[in-house]
């Protein structure tokens, strides 16, 4: 890939090799332009411009020019429209990248610095948001018991159709004959168990998917996240 040639307090250039490249011509006749327009006096000289360059591959060493900005456009003067612009846009596409040593400007610093304290003040609303859930799972971790949907929705103080919405729309839970019933993944890493039973009125049987104490353990702390992130969209949408 063409890459401008850093030259420190003399600033960027463009090779000759690189410039036949662009114009797909032949590098020979690139230098010829480039000498004569030495010897007419038109370039300028204020810096080493030629120097021994190694083809890829190994073979016989040639000779290169680095040209700045100036020359080089002065170099592709006499060339076709087609060919000067696509010099043009190279230099705009180069120039566009940010040096990684040209420190910020003041504004982007203070930009950088709002930026960051954005993302420490949401994590601080996540976790204050999330501490009501914390609590909770503290003080039914040592339980051993399964928990039904109503349950769990009741302990986290939530909503049954605000939390019905987050378990469908997070992918916990789907519907499936009337019953919700976990994806795989959830029920594989332990926060479901499906059980069986049989209606006492009706007799039709159904199963159950109930939560684990590890998958309520889990899941405060998803819904707590969920509740943010619903609330920062909310806030966004009024703004």
């Amino acid at each position: 890939m063409l890459t401008l040639t850093g030259t420190g307090a003399g600033g960027a250039t463009m090779t000759s090799r690189e410039i036949a490249d662009i114009c797909e011509a032949r590098h020979n006749d690139v230098v010829v332009t480039i000498e004569r327009l030495i010897g007419e006096g038109v370039l300028r000289l204020g810096r080493d411009t030629q120097r021994a360059h190694q083809p890829d591959g190994g073979g016989r060493p040639t000779m290169i020019y680095d040209l700045d900005k100036r020359d080089c456009l002065i170099v592709v003067s006499g060339y076709s429209a087609v060919l000067r612009a696509r010099i043009i846009d190279r230099w705009m596409e180069l120039e566009a990248v940010p040096d990684p040593a040209t420190p910020p400007s003041f504004a982007a610093a203070l930009r950088l610095a709002a930026d960051q304290q954005e993302v420490i003040e949401a994590q601080a609303l996540e976790l204050a948001a999330a501490a009501p859930a914390v609590e909770f799972v503290e003080r039914y971790v040592d339980s051993t018991g399964l928990k039904g949907f109503r349950q769990v929705a009741k302990l986290l103080k939530a909503k049954e159709n605000e939390f019905r919405e987050f378990l469908l729309a997070e992918k916990v839970l789907y519907r499936l004959g009337g019953e919700m019933a976990p994806f795989a993944q959830h029920l594989d890493a332990g926060r479901f168990a499906v059980r069986a039973g049989t209606a006492i009125k009706t007799g039709h049987a159904y199963n159950s998917a109930q939560f684990t104490p590890k998958g309520v353990n889990w899941v405060a702390g998803e819904f707590a996240r969920w509740q943010v992130a619903r609330r920062a969209v909310e806030e966004g949408d009024h703004a």
